[in-house]
Formats: structure tokens, C-alpha cells, sequence
């Protein structure tokens, strides 16, 4: 495999979590965009690339740790862009990036403190820190679209536990939209295929028209959002999840307050 493939075998997945960790889908790619053109201009820095997700996270994290990037307003031109880039101008993430390197991306301990380049006991503080900052957000509404019971269940359950409420469950795109004509959720979590064959992707359009809610896709076909060629979701879980992953991702989605997936 060349070093071209190899790198875009992987740069997907480092463009959901610069996504997931800008809260905007024009900053994260961005900040991708950079850490590749910083790649070509030094060999090593290359050549490292082909060694894995680590070495390209890494190359990323230098430059997000380097300096804060202004994106101009012509790549954003949305609230939710322009809500994240408020956001982070008052906030030093390094809790939160640990969270999600260590949840969302399932980098080990080890892995995450080579990524940024802080000893593993570090980051075990910071992803505890991270995680009582999650016990002290506020409360919010959740909308549930899966058409899985067991799944749903296990969903409502996670979200009770975190103190927020659950507006309703959907197995279907009709059902999701009886939900929001009672009642606006705070929050949606969806999956891609419902039970009636319709898409959990049509289900969110219909309610981000109304509403600029905060929306974490959680499916077993990541690949099918990961392309590049349409707007991505800021939150992407894959299935099977394990509960620490979601739970990160739902931290992440209320604190920059909306994730609509515009380009």
C-alpha cells in the first residue's frame, strides 16, 4: 500500500474527530487541510504519516496545539460554525481532547499521550476532569431515532443517567416527525436505516429545518458519511458503541450547543 493510500485510509477518521473536536465541520477540515499541507512540505513529518493513525493525530494535534485558526467566513457562513468559532476563542480543550481521543477515536491511554504529547498519567487526569464537567451540564431534552429496541433502551437508560430527558423514541422518520410537532428535543440521537426502510439522515433534515439542535449519529455504516462527498455529521458514533463513547459525544454536542452538518 503507498503512503497516499495508507494516510486516506485514516484521514476520514481524523476528520470526524477534528469535526467532533472544533464542533464545526468548515474548522475541523480546516485544521485537517493544514496539518496535510505542513505534511508535504517536510519529508519526515510524511514519511511518519505511513506509520499508522498515531503519527497522523499526532501531526495534527502539533498544529492545533501550536496556534488557534481562524477560519474565514466564507468557508463557514452557518450559525452552528459560527456559534463553535465563539466557543472555542473562550476555552483551552485539552480535557476534552483527551476524552474523545480516548472514547471517540478508542486510543488507549499510551496512544492518546504520544498523540499529545503528555505522559499517560496526564491524560488519565485530564479525561477525569473532562468527565466531571459532564456531571455538572445541564439538563436537555433527547430525541431517540433507532429502530432497534434494545438499542433504544440502552440509549434512553445511558441519557437518563446523565440527568437529561428523553422527548420521545422514533423506529422511523414519520414517528420522529410526530415527536417534534409536540415537542423540540435539546438533543437527537439517530441512526441511519429505520425500520420502515426510510433514513434516519431524512428524519434530521426535517427537523434541523426548524430547529438548530445538537444531532450525534450513532450507526454501523460510518463509511457511508465519511466520503467527503456531502456534508458530514459534526458527531458520528459507530456501532457496536460502548456507553463512554456516546456519552462523550453528547458532552461534546451541548457544549458548542449545535452540530447542524453544513460544509
Amino acid at each position: 500500500m503507498s503512503l497516499g493510500d495508507q494516510i486516506a485510509r485514516n484521514l476520514p477518521y481524523l476528520r470526524r474527530y477534528a469535526r467532533a473536536l472544533t464542533g464545526s465541520q468548515a474548522t475541523g477540515d480546516a485544521f485537517v487541510r493544514a496539518t496535510l499541507e505542513a505534511a508535504l512540505a517536510d519529508d519526515g513529518l510524511k514519511q511518519s504519516l505511513g506509520d499508522g493513525r498515531v503519527p497522523l493525530y499526532r501531526a495534527f494535534n502539533q498544529l492545533w496545539a501550536s496556534a488557534y485558526m481562524e477560519v474565514p467566513e466564507t468557508v463557514g457562513g452557518n450559525p452552528a460554525d459560527d456559534f463553535a468559532q465563539e466557543r472555542l476563542r473562550t476555552i483551552t480543550p485539552l480535557n476534552r481532547q483527551a476524552l474523545l481521543l480516548t472514547t471517540l477515536e478508542d486510543f488507549s491511554i499510551e496512544q492518546a499521550g504520544e498523540i499529545m504529547d503528555l505522559a499517560p498519567e496526564r491524560i488519565e487526569q485530564l479525561v477525569q476532569e473532562a468527565v466531571a464537567e459532564i456531571d455538572r451540564e445541564s439538563a436537555t431534552s433527547v430525541l431517540i431515532i433507532e429502530d432497534e429496541p434494545l438499542i433504544s433502551m440502552q440509549l434512553e437508560d445511558l441519557v437518563t443517567a446523565l440527568g437529561h430527558e428523553v422527548c420521545g423514541t422514533a423506529a422511523t422518520r414519520t414517528q420522529a416527525q410526530e415527536v417534534v410537532a409536540s415537542a423540540t428535543p435539546g438533543l437527537v440521537l439517530a441512526d441511519i436505516q429505520l425500520a420502515d426502510g426510510s433514513s434516519g439522515l431524512d428524519a434530521v433534515d426535517d427537523i434541523l429545518a426548524i430547529s438548530h439542535v445538537p444531532v450525534i449519529f450513532i450507526t454501523a455504516y460510518p463509511e457511508r458519511l465519511l466520503t467527503g462527498d456531502r456534508p458530514e455529521p459534526t458527531y458520528l458514533v459507530t456501532k457496536p458503541f460502548q456507553e463512554k463513547t456516546v456519552r462523550a459525544a453528547i458532552s461534546q454536542a451541548l457544549f458548542f450547543g449545535s452540530s447542524r452538518p453544513l460544509g
